[in-house]
């Protein structure tokens, strides 16, 4: 009878987790760089460009960069800053990646440092996972795979189903 109880005890805890469809946000190695929550926003209908964010960890003694990447869909991945200068928003394309310093976290998050990928060949849809590559200037090249949140997420929580 105690086993039981234990065993529905157990049962009813796991529950709330299996109810909600998420997910542990998946995490790569790839020398001393960490790569965690890689996501994608969906896209509007016949968009062209998606937005990738992903944190990265370097816990390394020396610097790497993060230099793009690719995902099938899309004919380039590349890494790029938005800003706010006098109200009036700007996009760049950081020519020279984006810079992991040794014992830093970089986020690549809405508003701010993030991947476009260019030449979208079809639109992303919400719950879709789709591989992909980082590649840094050091470490080399890792597939991961993206979540893709809905249109208009703003952090890697919605993306994860």
């Amino acid at each position: 009878m105690l086993r039981m109880l234990f065993f529905v005890a157990a049962l009813a805890a796991a529950l709330p987790l299996r109810a909600t469809g998420q997910e542990a946000p998946r995490s790569y190695k790839l020398g001393a760089l960490v790569i965690e929550t890689p996501w994608i926003r969906a896209t509007p209908a016949g968009a062209r460009v998606a937005g990738g964010y992903v944190r990265i960890t370097n816990n390394g003694p020396t610097p790497d960069r993060l230099m793009g990447g690719s995902l099938p869909l899309a004919a380039a991945a590349q890494v790029h800053e938005m800003s706010m200068s006098d109200g009036v928003m700007k996009m760049r394309q950081l020519q020279n990646g984006l810079e992991i310093a040794p014992g830093k976290t970089v986020e690549l998050k809405p508003g701010g440092y993030h991947l476009m990928f260019t030449g979208l060949r079809e639109g992303l849809k919400d719950k879709q996972t789709i591989k992909g590559t980082l590649a840094f200037d050091k470490a080399g090249t890792i597939e991961v795979e993206y979540h893709v949140a809905p249109i208009g997420a703003q952090s890697a929580e919605h993306a994860h189903h």
